[in-house]
């Protein structure tokens, strides 16, 4: 899925925020997270923080230095929220998907800082992009985990994969046809008629105006019928 992709967090201090990132990570279909001498873990507060994203602080691999995390990483990106006196490249969260989240065979890793003060010059210096969340440029400082959500988030738009998850095995319903249409606008003014809603004066405009509602929404077959099963059951009654 999004297998090549490396989620770095570099000594986090609060476990319960390696759960957050934890089920970050899951909502969006990845499960590599390395971890820098984190503070605390194992910990309890990890395991409640993950909300069932087990599986990914289980296994989550520790690392002594950022060298060694990225070590086997062909591209490396590290997020800071902060201006830096030397420019780096830079990314943002969307440009990063855009160019890698679609098809690529590198190793990435998607490196996150302290939650108080971000990653260091020395680590950045191992990346090659700062990547960066466009926001509030009066208050630009994002929750590690929330941080993590929107990179992983971008990432799985542009793998084009949501849309399977989404659509599952329920297929999708084709769209009616002018025909189908065109039978539909005729039944819909047949029991406007019959009911006395209609107007004989009116009934173009109207059915005009009925026309851009209903062309507009781009009814599918199954709404075309409900529309259809109600027309039906007016009618039935308006003749008892």
């Amino acid at each position: 899925m999004l297998a090549n992709f490396k989620v770095v967090l570099v000594e986090t201090s609060h476990p319960g925020n390696i759960g957050a990132v934890a089920r970050a990570m899951k909502n969006m279909g990845m499960d590599q997270l390395r971890l820098v001498t984190p503070k605390l873990f194992p910990h309890a507060d990890a395991t409640a923080r993950a909300s069932g994203a087990d599986d990914v602080l289980r296994n989550a691999e520790v690392y002594s230095s950022l060298q060694d995390a990225i070590a086997d990483c062909q591209i490396v990106l590290g997020s800071s929220a902060r201006d830096r006196t030397i420019s780096w490249p830079s990314l943002t969260a969307r440009e990063c998907a855009d160019k890698w989240g679609g098809n690529t065979d590198d190793t990435i890793a998607l490196v996150f800082g302290r939650e108080n003060s971000g990653l260091k010059n020395e680590e950045l210096d191992l990346c090659h992009y700062l990547l960066r969340i466009p926001c509030n440029p009066g208050y630009s400082s994002l929750n590690l985990a929330a941080a993590v959500q929107v990179v992983c988030y971008e990432l799985f738009v542009s793998s084009n994969q949501q849309y399977q998850s989404l659509i599952g095995d329920q297929g999708e319903v084709p769209l009616a046809t002018a025909e189908q249409m065109e039978s539909f606008y005729e039944h819909l003014q047949q029991t406007m008629a019959d009911i006395g809603f209609l107007h004989p004066d009116r009934s173009t405009s109207i059915m005009r105006r009925l026309r851009r509602v209903f062309n507009r929404t781009q009814l599918d077959t199954k709404e075309l019928d409900i529309l259809r099963g109600i027309l039906r059951f007016s009618q039935s009654h308006n003749l008892k």
